[in-house]
């Protein structure tokens, strides 16, 4: 998609707010002609944008409920370049909630161990903050004082924490609100730097339109990354597939590719990118054992390490599906079937190649933990954040 359908759709979605944010991150378009008697700003859309040095930067969120007695000893063996503990979130006016699972558990002995341990690898960690759902959001960005209230207490926290940056994960975010959102991540930067001038504010936004509108406005803001959710293409309503593919079974051009043209030609820096793959699966019942069998119901979530019993069974084997690059296993589930696609080391790994194709900062990972008990995909984090994993990627995520 070129960039001026691309930029049509985004306005059509998001209407006065977004076209602001784009009209101010992209030069005016200029009028004159070239001597051939095209315009300039059509010689601009034929210019290749460059591709970045690829970076590898591992940017790893653990959730409070893998915060276990194991996940020390699991994130010792995982090689992250940061990470993001999940998460923390505010109250009606603002001041963040103390007495929810994730802020005790962050500011609790364990959290404040892990962090310890994370600097002594030197390891970067991130809070995150979390405010999901439209009425909770559309309460917050349409108040001042209730933003302010949360930036004091976010900074206060990181500080007192000793965290390193502050990562900001808003969704279900109406278009009407990117401007303020945008607003609100320089901000927060801006006050968390006052205090530590290395800290860095990084955010959490998805890998579809309204998600590239947040990323773009994060980025103009001074976002220092932008961890695009490369995940939930195929989820608990949808057919069956891959939660992150580099192709789609259904013909839909929604895979990672598409979502990352998407940030590209929208304008969000390839060089402050972070490509978030998932380390989970999703289960569908099914008509059949095929690959592409249709479901009969809803979806859920599939954690391997939950499962590692049937990663084990020889007789459970699952097949590669070459398409979509994802692991297909099919069990019988009662009198009918269960269809279980998850990504392993071998389909992790042209996806991690595709961020260093596109010239990314770095790959993500929700969510570490998923993965105890499977050394390869240890093994494969490590390769990447080496700069050793092969740059080749599949003709259908090129």
């Amino acid at each position: 998609m070129t960039r001026r359908p691309l930029l049509a759709a985004l306005l059509a979605a998001f209407a006065v707010t977004s076209a602001f944010i784009f009209a101010t991150s992209r030069p005016a378009a200029d009028s004159t002609t070239t001597s051939d008697g095209r315009s300039a700003s059509q010689d601009a859309a034929k210019t290749p944008i460059p591709i970045p040095i690829p970076g590898h930067e591992v940017f790893g969120f653990v959730p409070y409920w893998e915060m276990d007695d194991g996940i020390a000893a699991h994130l010792a063996k995982t090689d992250l370049t940061t990470l993001a503990l999940f998460s923390v979130t505010h109250k009606k006016n603002g001041d963040l909630a103390p007495a929810e699972r994730g802020y005790r558990r962050i500011d609790g002995p364990l959290g404040r161990r892990l962090i310890s341990e994370a600097h002594e690898r030197g390891v970067r960690v991130e809070i995150v903050y979390t405010s999901f759902g439209a009425g909770k959001n559309d309460a917050f960005f349409l108040s001042d004082d209730a933003q302010q209230r949360t930036i004091a207490g976010l900074v206060a926290m990181a500080t007192d924490l000793g965290v390193d940056g502050i990562n900001v994960d808003v969704e279900l975010l109406a278009g009407k609100h990117v401007v303020a959102y945008g607003t609100f991540v320089g901000r927060l930067r801006t006050a968390l730097r006052a205090v530590d001038s290395e800290a860095q504010v990084s955010v959490a936004t998805s890998a579809n339109i309204s998600g590239t509108a947040m990323a773009l406005a994060a980025s103009v803001a001074g976002a220092d990354r932008i961890f695009m959710m490369g995940y939930d293409y195929h989820w608990s309503g949808s057919e069956p597939g891959a939660s992150a593919p580099l192709a789609r079974r259904d013909g839909s051009l929604k895979d990672l590719a598409w979502s990352l043209d998407l940030y590209r030609d929208a304008g969000v820096p390839a060089e402050r990118t972070i490509l978030g793959l998932p380390l989970y699966g999703m289960s569908w019942p099914v008509e059949g054992p095929e690959l592409g069998a249709a479901r009969t119901g809803r979806g859920t979530v599939w954690i391997p390490a939950d499962n590692l019993g049937i990663l084990k069974d020889p007789s459970a084997t699952p097949v590669l599906d070459s398409l979509e690059v994802v692991e297909h296993l099919a069990l019988p589930d009662g009198d009918g079937w269960r269809a279980i696609y998850f990504d392993s080391a071998a389909t992790l790994t042209p996806k991690l190649a595709l961020a260093n194709a596109r010239g990314l900062a770095g790959a993500g990972l929700w969510a570490v933990g998923y993965e105890r008990g499977l050394p390869d995909v240890s093994k494969l984090i490590a390769t990447f954040k080496s700069g050793k994993l092969s740059s080749s990627v599949s003709p259908t995520g090129s």
